[in-house]
């Protein structure tokens, strides 16, 4: 055999091997565990895999999913996070809303855990600490539950004739009692009154926005909250209907038609959870790996909803914006 022949044949074997050792080795899988539907999810999920892309990992040929979505019930997620605990997945991403992160930490002490919440997970006894968060789990915050006062604030200067306040709560996420006393403390100092309404299914809507008319609500404070975020169209909608100005937490909520929002850029967060998960997936430890804080918020004025409902934005309110929507 001549030598260039030979050296071919120990390359393509080499190649042949490479290629089926490749083959053989278990394609990695993520549980994607989230408290609200596959629809409302899906701008972080794009924001997610094109980090997780980025990375090395395109879904189906580097890597797989198990998707769980609770479509707003926060009662299913922890059978959910079983399930995808029982199938071995190798790691989990868990976000719309903090229950689908307890049910996660609840259900492993072993597999990685990647999550993205809007309250601070020291305080919430998900991890030890946001420099070192130590055991399985990482991620990142937008601390969005502790924005509420900023937003009564925005409101108040937007419809300063408004002296009773409304906040529409979901008693079933666990920040509600701090996004409850945050506005309550902050109520006193801008001169309103503050009544505080519960939902936690799309049917009390309806009801809820009758009460506000007939306790004289001048404006409503929508409170960050993953199912509220799913069901924006509807509760948009309904302040349209009863003429009622509105603070929301995403800038969507404001490009769809609601008056103001302020927040973090959601997108951000997913991002930062799918350049974890490809570090995690070569190597990386989860607890080793800082939580990622937020570094900047957007506030957003659609001026179209404003001049419905007869009302004149402050100049000094909208040279604040970071967008104004004409």
């Amino acid at each position: 055999m001549r030598r260039r022949d030979f050296i071919g044949l120990i390359g393509g074997t080499a190649a042949a091997w490479s290629f089926a050792a490749r083959a053989q080795r278990p394609m990695p899988v993520i549980g994607w565990l989230f408290g609200v539907s596959a629809e409302a999810g899906q701008p972080t999920l794009a924001a997610f895999r094109k980090a997780l892309g980025d990375a090395g990992y395109v879904e189906g040929r580097d890597v797989q999913f198990e998707y769980r979505w609770a479509d707003g019930n926060y009662a299913l997620l922890p059978a959910m996070a079983a399930d995808l605990v029982a199938r071995s997945v190798t790691l989990i991403v868990t976000g719309g809303g903090e229950p689908a992160a307890f049910a996660a930490k609840a259900a492993t002490s072993s597999i990685p855990i990647v999550i993205v919440v809007g309250s601070d997970p020291v305080k919430e006894g998900l991890i030890q600490s946001l420099n070192r968060p130590g055991g399985n789990i990482t991620g990142a915050t937008v601390f969005s539950y502790q924005m509420e006062s900023k937003r009564l604030s925005l409101l108040h200067e937007a419809a300063p004739a408004a002296k009773t306040i409304a906040v529409l709560l979901n008693p079933s996420n666990p920040a509600a009692e701090l996004q409850l006393r945050d506005v309550r403390e902050a109520a006193p100092r801008i001169g309103v009154e503050v009544i505080t309404l519960n939902a936690n299914t799309e049917g009390e809507f309806e009801g809820i926005f009758e009460t506000m008319a007939q306790r004289r609500a001048g404006g409503l404070v929508v409170a960050a909250d993953p199912f509220f975020n799913s069901r924006r169209t509807h509760l948009i909608a309904l302040a349209e209907q009863y003429r009622l100005p509105a603070v929301y937490e995403w800038r969507q909520f404001a490009v769809d038609g609601g008056l103001m929002s302020y927040g973090t850029v959601l997108t951000d967060a997913y991002s930062q959870a799918g350049t974890y998960t490809g570090r995690i997936l070569k190597g990386e430890k989860p607890g080793d790996l800082p939580v990622v804080q937020p570094t900047s918020f957007q506030f957003v004025i659609n001026l179209k909803t404003a001049k419905a409902l007869g009302l004149e934005i402050p100049p000094t309110l909208s040279a604040r914006a970071d967008e104004v929507i004409e």
